[in-house]
């Protein structure tokens, strides 16, 4: 099925982009009437003018002004498509909630062969403490934070299975 062209959908989602490119028209006009040989001299005379440009409501229709105004709803419109390009969507093309648990495959590049050189995680997960893994991507913050209240364990169950074993 052919995809209709809506032109009150796209009147109506340019409409703030005119306007405001409308309005910008006034100020065109003050920078044209503005007194001065040089940008310099335009700018400081420009606040004089200024408001006896904005003092009416209805754009200027010298060409000049509305290719001013042309240019500022056009940057609007741009700026708008670029942000809304650049949303912070982590997972491209991916649906929101389509997370899965991790697999015994996933964390495997973060695991040293030798199991002393891990640092302990879960029963069957563990973390190298290597700092230098073979691959870069694998390297990781070696921090642990182990929450509980006090006499919860935290030393006895994590702390002391997770210490090196030191031979005499």
């Amino acid at each position: 099925m052919k995809k209709q062209f809506d032109i009150k959908k796209l009147v109506l989602l340019n409409l703030p982009y005119l306007l405001m490119g409308l309005f910008a028209t006034n100020f065109g006009e003050a920078w044209r009437l503005a007194q001065g040989a040089n940008a310099s001299e335009k700018f400081l005379s420009l606040f004089a003018v200024l408001p006896g440009a904005l003092q009416s409501f209805w754009p200027s229709l010298h060409p000049l002004d509305l290719l001013v105004g042309l240019c500022c709803g056009a940057g609007l419109r741009l700026a708008v498509y670029l942000k809304s390009k650049n949303a912070k969507k982590y997972r491209h093309g991916m649906e929101y909630g389509s997370a899965r648990w991790g697999t015994r495959e996933d964390i495997a590049p973060y695991i040293d062969p030798v199991f002393q050189n891990n640092v302990i995680l879960t029963k069957t997960e563990s973390l190298t403490m290597n700092s230098r893994p073979k691959g870069p991507k694998t390297a990781r913050n070696k921090n642990v934070l182990v929450i509980g209240g006090s006499g919860s364990g935290k030393t006895r169950f994590w702390l002391k299975p997770s210490a090196p074993v030191r031979a005499v």
